[in-house]
């Protein structure tokens, strides 16, 4: 072998392990993997490829991986699932909602079956996963518009709803109904009734809070799976009874299958006292959501994990809060069932949050505030398997 030979021969062999093809496309190492459906929380390293979960466990070489996250310090948890947001404007990105964690996202109700299309083209267009609740009124939830307002049954138009579902399964998860006095005045319950027949098998949202008939009425009217948003709303009809008890009917609906949603928002959707109550009485939240819109990205609301922080100021545990906005919002529409979770073979979605520690403010829907030590924020964002910018 001459000198040439050798030193090329060398070379090659020196870059033989660069040549071979990483185990892993992505190693996120070093962090407190929390995976609440799995009751999952220790210090594990999570390993992704071809854009799905490919191990958990201790031990995975970052040097196995062609991208590496050091996630020392900071919690590893399965991609956020924002059950109940409007992403109807173009000013509240996805981007930017990915940005934060959220790598699901279900818009509630912003568009009705004339206008859904609009809905449909920014979630064709998202970089997180976003489906859609119809709203039962034909023009949803629109702006500065009367569409959504029910004086008459009309616009609950249920052969518009069905075929707007049927031509665009694909993106619509169930149907939304806002049963509050501004918007179906006394109307509430017959706008429940053609929510439901709309729906058929797929579940509904409705919005309490102010409504004209009582809760447990609304209540008798839901099935298994239907979902109840603004659960802590302190207005007349809410969850609590006179005396700051927690209905029975509300208990009740809870054991047969009814689910009861946060949906922070902006406007007397809460308050820290109900809240509280709430918690104290063994009542907390199926899924903790944002109800964001624009405005709310700069006022009270900011973003999930904002929001999933101002219950860790309340005393719910860690992992209960994170479940609220992963393992058990995943699991609210059949369609979301394989996300929410960290186990091998699932979908590579995975944040990275680090919880912060210092004084932090924290604002319910009447201008209320708290103090809290600890907050959520999101340090690092994998969607279908690719870190996020």
């Amino acid at each position: 072998m001459n000198r040439r030979h050798f030193f090329t021969t060398a070379a090659a062999f020196a870059c033989a392990p660069q040549l071979r093809a990483a185990e892993h496309d992505l190693v996120i190492h070093g962090g407190r993997v929390i995976d609440p459906g799995r009751k999952i929380d220790a210090l594990l390293d999570v390993a992704v490829r071809g854009g799905r979960i490919a191990a958990v466990r201790a031990g995975i070489s970052a040097s196995s991986a062609a991208q590496a996250i050091d996630a020392r310090g900071q919690i590893v948890v399965p991609g956020l699932v924002d059950i109940h947001l409007h992403a109807r404007d173009a000013q509240l990105a996805p981007p930017e909602i990915l940005s934060t964690g959220v790598t699901t996202m279900v818009d509630a109700g912003s568009r009705g079956a004339d206008n859904v299309d609009q809905l449909i083209d920014i979630a064709r267009n998202a970089p997180n996963r976003m489906r859609i609740l119809l709203n039962i009124a034909r023009l949803g939830n629109n702006p500065g518009g009367r569409g959504e307002f029910l004086d008459s049954l009309e616009p609950a138009d249920v052969a518009k709803a069905r075929a707007a579902i049927q031509k665009h399964r694909q993106w619509i998860v169930g149907i939304k109904a806002r049963l509050s006095r501004g918007v179906s005045a006394e109307r509430d319950l017959d706008v429940l009734r053609r929510a439901v027949q709309a729906a058929g098998p797929l579940p509904i949202m409705i919005h309490i809070g102010d409504t004209n008939s009582p809760l447990p009425q609304v209540l008798a009217l839901l099935r298994k799976g239907d979902i109840v948003t603004h659960m802590y709303a302190p207005t007349q009809h809410g969850i609590m009874d006179a005396n700051g008890q927690v209905l029975p009917e509300v208990r009740l609906a809870r054991r047969r299958g009814v689910r009861f949603d946060f949906g922070n928002g902006l406007n007397e959707h809460w308050s820290w006292e109900v809240a509280e109550s709430g918690l104290k009485q063994g009542f907390p939240p199926d899924t903790i959501t944002s109800d964001l819109v624009y405005q709310a990205g700069a006022d009270q609301v900011f973003d999930l994990p904002t929001v999933l922080s101002k219950f860790l100021q309340m005393g719910m545990p860690l992992s209960q809060v994170l479940a609220c906005a992963t393992s058990s919002a995943a699991a609210t529409f059949r369609d979301l069932s394989s996300y929410g979770s960290l186990r091998p073979g699932a979908p590579a979605d995975i944040s990275v949050l680090e919880l912060t520690q210092g004084n932090f403010e924290f604002v319910d829907n009447y201008k209320g505030k708290r103090l809290g030590t600890q907050k959520l924020v999101a340090r690092a964002v994998v969607a279908g398997g690719k870190r996020v910018a």
